[in-house]
């Protein structure tokens, strides 16, 4: 019997199998997809992630950031991170390392799925397996979630949001992530190769890239004449659970609940949240780890939500890029507390 079990091989999942063997338990991954896993996001990673990554020993190719730049066409604002760099790199290739770092430690990945989860006071079987512990790091929409009957339901009132996701064959324009602002949308440029852009939709209106790409004008004119990929989707991206906590099942990464890709912070969250939730195990204090999720998520979760409350209004909205842009310490102080 394994000690912990990480249902989900993504980012999230492949770096708590690596914790959890640094701290010395038993792991096993169970992961029915074939890796390089792909997903719809930013595909920029922020200076958080990146240490993070780099703790584990994990190198990934890409394109580094010095910070973020707010555009709505007609004025900017841009600010720089205060320490490290981020760093822009295909969701495949990230995926790729960490798999690649899981494999030379020796830990399985599983070729199944978690069909069902049973608890009692020692063990947690997930479908034909058993662990000490389950982790469910399965993402957004995650079985595990729901199989241990921690899904919540979300405010009917608050629209949801979708994610679209194009790479563009180019060189970039620019070493800062480019948020470009619409009425009803923004645009995610993220610098990934010396000939590849990436660009990301984020959307409550429903609709094909290049119709939400009419909406930036600026960003069409760079693209027009680049060669594109198929575009991916993601969403809704708001996922709700009760609790990160039940019994000896555990939640980490999207699974644990998300708000929104706003801010690019998803991936750091996730590893953070990796490292406390292994440190409770280890400490034999599984139930502290709701308590570290919170705390360790509270920055992302309050500046996302409030971005997300004032993008709701449309007199706000349009305020967003002019006020960053007429407070320059105030946007480089979020900006800072976002690449942490």
């Amino acid at each position: 019997m394994k000690d912990i079990l990480i249902a989900g091989g993504g980012p999230v999942g492949l770096a708590t199998a690596l914790y959890a063997t640094r701290a010395g338990f038993d792991v096993a991954v169970i992961e029915p997809r074939t890796a390089p896993i792909d997903k719809a996001c930013g595909e920029g990673l922020m200076p958080g992630a990146v240490a993070a990554l780099r703790d584990l020993d994990v190198d990934v190719p890409g394109v580094d950031f010095r910070g973020i730049r707010y555009t709505n066409g007609n004025s900017q604002a841009e600010a720089l991170f205060a320490g490290g760099h981020g760093r822009g790199v295909q969701r495949t290739e990230l995926h790729l390392a960490l798999h690649a770092r899981v494999q030379g430690q020796g830990i399985p990945i599983i070729d199944d799925m978690v069909s069902s989860v049973e608890q009692d006071g020692e063990t947690v079987r997930a479908g034909g397996f058993s662990a000490r512990y389950l982790v469910g790091a399965d993402g957004l929409h995650s079985p595990v979630r729901r199989l241990a009957g921690l899904d919540a339901a979300l405010n009917g009132s608050t629209a949801p949001r979708w994610g679209l996701r194009c790479h563009f064959e180019l060189s970039p324009w620019s070493d800062l992530v480019e948020v470009h602002w619409s009425e009803r949308s923004e645009a995610y440029v993220t610098p990934l190769g010396p000939n590849l852009v990436g660009v990301a939709i984020l959307s409550r209106h429903r609709s094909q890239f290049a119709e939400h790409l009419q909406a930036f004008p600026q960003l069409i004119e760079r693209l027009q004449d680049a060669g594109s990929s198929p575009v991916r989707g993601a969403g809704p991206l708001r996922q709700a659970s009760t609790q990160r906590v039940k019994g000896r099942v555990m939640l980490v990464g999207d699974a644990a609940g998300y708000v929104d890709a706003l801010t690019g912070e998803g991936l750091a969250v996730g590893f953070a949240s990796a490292r406390q939730l292994i440190g409770c195990i280890r400490a034999g204090q599984p139930a502290r780890y709701e308590r570290e999720w919170l705390q360790t998520s509270r920055r992302y979760r309050t500046i996302t939500e409030s971005l997300l409350w004032a993008s709701r209004k449309p007199r706000l909205r349009r305020a967003i890029v002019p006020f960053a842009a007429g407070v320059p310490p105030l946007f480089g102080y979020l900006v800072r507390q976002i690449a942490r």
